[in-house]
């Protein structure tokens, strides 16, 4: 996931080779990583969501039903409780198939992002 303008110029660099260039010019620790997390902490391109632990654990659960595509009702209710409090939100649940899959694809990215730690 990209999180600010270090994660940008490292995909820059690595399309067009100049990655490859630095490390032969600079060796193998040429400081790079460690600009590109100072570029994402001084231009982060948007705040970064994670669940916590207990958050975690009540997404997991929903899993399941999510990638056969169909929630009971009693899912739905947990699915909108949990997004509410990961995004400070007030929704309500809802009859509108495609308002339930937003919330669902916000919720699976702050899954991912959870797990890349």
């Amino acid at each position: 996931m990209v999180k600010g303008l270090g994660d940008s110029i490292e995909k820059v660099f690595k399309k067009t080779g100049i990655d490859k260039v630095a490390k032969k010019v600079l060796g193998e620790d040429c400081g790079c990583e460690e600009r590109k997390e100072a570029l994402n902490k001084l231009f982060p391109y948007a705040k970064v969501r994670q669940f916590t632990e207990d958050e975690l654990e009540i997404y997991k659960k929903l899993i399941p039903s999510i990638k056969k595509g169909s929630l009971s009702i009693l899912e739905q209710k947990s699915a909108v409780k949990l997004y509410n409090k990961v995004f400070n939100a007030s929704k309500q649940l809802t009859r509108c198939s495609s308002c339930l899959k937003n919330t669902i694809k916000k919720l699976e990215s702050v899954y991912e992002n959870s797990c890349e730690l």
